[in-house]
């Protein structure tokens, strides 16, 4: 078996806010009735954290779960975990209308580190979202575009935000999030 390898090879650019290439993070998508409560607890069990509400997010980046839609979670899992996880979330779920899907290979996960009010002009320069404090608060995870790609954003921490796309996009989501951060490009929405 292979080592998981993140696409840019852990890449970093410090700027207005630091932008890094995280480790390859176990991604398995779990959809079926989320008011169930046996699927609930089977999401609960796998990645160790509660379910979040709408367009919320509860965790770490590798014991979290994040609010996809309204049948939808990403359970967020240690990478070398994920086949463990996925086979235990799936037979927890075997009685119900459910899918379970390991994506971890199909993903790349960034964070932007910083101060909060940088992190979220960042943000906002490539999202149409509204990334005031008032607005989506610290917890907040959306689907979104980032310039001309899919993205989750997901407002971990104040300062922090983890950002996921497609892996054959990482290079261009890297990038993105780089020039955006450069202090050069600075437009202060939030201070």
């Amino acid at each position: 078996m292979t080592t998981p390898q993140s696409p840019l090879g852990g890449a970093r650019y410090d700027g207005l806010v630091t932008v890094v290439e995280l480790d390859p993070v176990g991604t398995i998508t779990l959809r079926g009735d989320l008011a169930d409560k046996a699927i609930v607890k089977a999401a609960h069990e796998v990645s160790g954290t509660a379910m979040p509400g709408p367009l919320q997010g509860s965790g770490t980046e590798t014991a979290g779960l994040l609010w996809m839609a309204p049948d939808e979670v990403a359970v967020m899992v240690p990478r070398s975990e994920v086949a463990e996880r996925a086979a235990a979330l799936s037979a927890a779920v075997a009685d119900r209308h459910a899918l379970v899907a390991d994506v971890s290979d199909a993903r790349a996960h960034f964070t932007l580190s910083g101060a909060d009010g940088d992190v979220r002009a960042v943000l906002a320069k490539l999202a149409a979202v509204d990334f005031d404090a008032a607005q989506t608060p610290v917890g907040t995870f959306r689907r979104t575009q980032l310039g001309q790609v899919a993205a989750g954003i997901w407002l971990r921490e104040p300062g922090l935000a983890q950002v996921f796309t497609f892996r054959s996009v990482a290079r261009y989501t890297f990038d993105l999030l780089s020039h955006a951060a450069d202090p050069a490009a600075r437009i202060a929405l939030f201070d």
